[in-house]
């Protein structure tokens, strides 16, 4: 059996772009690690920011209100928020059974989501 969390949260710093890549399952013992992020992308005062969530397994509602929570972050400063995939079938539900789908900008392609970077 086992009790650590598999989770990961890494953070990279592009010309024009911070990326967030997310590993593992995100629910409330991991959100800390989201906020921690969000905090260094408000930080960075980047254009841009890129949440890799291609590797996520697992989410539920805290980590749809983490995301809603960055995106709406985001958009009061002008500043672009994409999500990168592709998503697994349990956050498609997750987005599709929200109806937040829509609200955010998805891409399969990473060289589409770091468009913006010069780097």
């Amino acid at each position: 059996m086992r009790w650590g969390s598999e989770t990961t949260v890494q953070v990279a710093r592009h010309a024009r772009v911070l990326e967030i890549r997310v590993r593992g399952e995100i629910d409330f013992d991991e959100c800390d690690l989201l906020r921690a992020a969000w905090a260094e992308a408000d930080e960075s005062d980047l254009p841009s920011t890129v949440v890799d969530l291609s590797g996520v397994t697992f989410g539920d509602s805290q980590l749809l209100s983490a995301l809603l929570d960055a995106q709406r972050r985001h958009r009061a400063r002008g500043r672009e928020f994409v999500i990168l995939g592709p998503l697994q079938e349990a956050l498609v539900r997750l987005l599709t059974i929200s109806g937040t789908l829509e609200y955010f900008t998805i891409t399969d392609s990473r060289d589409s989501a770091l468009r913006s970077d010069t780097s």
